[in-house]
């Protein structure tokens, strides 16, 4: 974990007083888009959900990556016990979890990594009949929000949050990828927590005629044109307001710092 990441790892704690008492959804929170299915990178309030590469992979090589899948969801996850460990010592950040796009999991499998999720975090977790902020999170000392992206799962179980929308493009041109975001603002948020996917997404003619490329090659090449798109919004409430913002390979940027400094710009325009 680099520097960077490192130096995040208690920014809810360190927000303003009159941010305090915001909802979370009207926060600027940044994110990871890196799978749990390799080890999750323990920074801060850095939402976790599965790499777009992998339905790429699964479109190639399904025999290959359901079953890693599978294993993901199926199995004692060590990344959501180094999660709670990291929690017991950062009693004041609040960590959001995507679960989604589960690959041949039966209701069993399900029911299984369900009651691990809740008995690991018991009370930690966030109930989804919640309004959650800062302040109120931490009365309750509750501190993790779980979206599950199986319905049935989530009617019966008000510990889960429903799926987070994520909005992303679906394209590796980091311009197409803000016009897309820019497009889907002027149609309003949603009026919960959603997501801003800043990923880039290769497609199966991409990876064909690029074999020598990498995700992170390609993202790393995009970042000044993405991070001056992040350097532009503004979170809150309003049409056009950005929440959870989620980019691939986050600790080899200034993303995070971006991200969060979102907040401190609201403050500041709303003292002129």
């Amino acid at each position: 974990m680099g520097e960077q990441l490192r130096g995040n790892q208690d920014w809810m704690s360190h927000l303003p007083d009159e941010l305090l008492d915001v909802s979370l959804w009207n926060l600027a929170i940044p994110g990871s888009h890196d799978s749990m299915s390799f080890c999750l990178d323990l920074s801060s309030s850095v939402v976790k959900s599965e790499s777009r590469l992998l339905q790429v992979l699964d479109r190639l090589a399904p025999c290959w990556t359901r079953p890693c899948i599978f294993r993901w969801a199926t199995t004692q996850q060590e990344a959501l016990e180094e999660l709670a460990t990291w929690l017991d010592a950062h009693p004041k950040e609040i960590i959001i979890v995507c679960c989604s796009h589960f690959s041949c999991l039966t209701l069993s499998d399900h029911t299984q990594l369900v009651d691990y999720i809740i008995s690991l975090f018991g009370p930690k977790l966030c109930s989804s009949q919640d309004c959650p902020t800062l302040r109120s999170c931490w009365s309750k000392n509750q501190q993790i929000i779980v979206s599950y992206g199986n319905q049935d799962m989530v009617q019966h179980h008000p510990e889960l949050w429903t799926e987070i929308p994520y909005w992303y493009a679906d394209s590796t041109d980091p311009k197409k990828v803000i016009a897309y975001l820019e497009a889907q603002k002027r149609k309003g948020r949603p009026s919960g927590l959603y997501i801003c996917g800043l990923n880039l997404t290769e497609s199966i003619p991409f990876v064909f005629l690029h074999p020598f490329h990498n995700m992170r090659k390609i993202t790393t090449k995009a970042l000044a044109v993405l991070l001056g798109w992040v350097a532009e919004q503004r979170a809150g409430p309003e049409v056009g307001s950005v929440n959870i913002i989620c980019c691939d390979f986050v600790g080899v940027s200034d993303f995070c710092d971006c991200v969060i400094g979102l907040n401190y710009k609201r403050v500041v325009l709303k003292e002129h």
